[in-house]
């Protein structure tokens, strides 16, 4: 048994010191050296005081704001800690009851709008925190935050062409708008 039992432990013992410590301090410390921003958690400060993150959902639901993707974490919205998609499939009731609630908040926001809304305005993201509208999004909400604002709606155009970002690598994804930075730019330009 003493046999068995000593190389065991000590391999025991060698592979969780390699993979329990060894291991995520290099990686860690690697992390921290070669991408310092984006290991502490690419976060969006104004004066010296962190806003939010490039890479969490934000809610917003003043008609001043460009609004995001809904959240599907509960019971508290962009809530990080409990990353998770609802599950809801698209013939589940609750599903189209949400989606049905979500057109109606639109609509009685923007009354004369009549472009069709674009579905990540109305359906969550797998995680449930994506930062990240679409260009039809972005445009469908153009209008009502000009009216907000007092602002004309070809400068709130031009906000949203200066925060859009591009496809990954030229080629994967499609152009999106990170609502938190667009907010904060239109803070920037015109504050209300």
């Amino acid at each position: 048994m003493k046999t068995y039992l000593r190389p065991a432990l000590t391999t025991f013992v060698l592979l969780s010191a390699v993979t329990g410590f060894i291991y995520p301090m290099l990686v860690t410390g690697a992390g921290q050296a070669l991408f310092p921003r984006q290991a502490a958690g690419s976060l969006i400060e104004q004066g010296g005081k962190a806003v939010g993150s490039e890479l969490i959902g934000q809610s917003f639901t003043a008609p001043k704001y460009f609004w995001g993707r809904p959240s599907a974490t509960g019971p508290m919205s962009n809530n990080a800690g409990g990353s998770s998609g609802s599950n809801q499939g698209p013939i589940n009731p609750a599903l189209a009851d949400a989606v049905k609630g979500r057109v109606g908040a639109l609509r009685a926001a923007d009354p004369d709008n009549q472009l069709p809304i674009p579905a990540d305005l109305v359906t969550a993201s797998a995680s449930g925190l994506d930062p990240h509208i679409t260009m039809a999004a972005a445009r469908y909400q153009v209008a009502r935050v000009a009216r907000a604002r007092g602002m004309p709606a070809a400068e709130v155009q031009r906000l949203i062409d200066a925060n859009t970002e591009g496809r990954d690598l030229a080629v994967l994804g499609e152009p999106r708008v990170n609502v938190l930075k667009l907010n904060l730019a239109l803070d920037a330009a015109k504050p209300v």
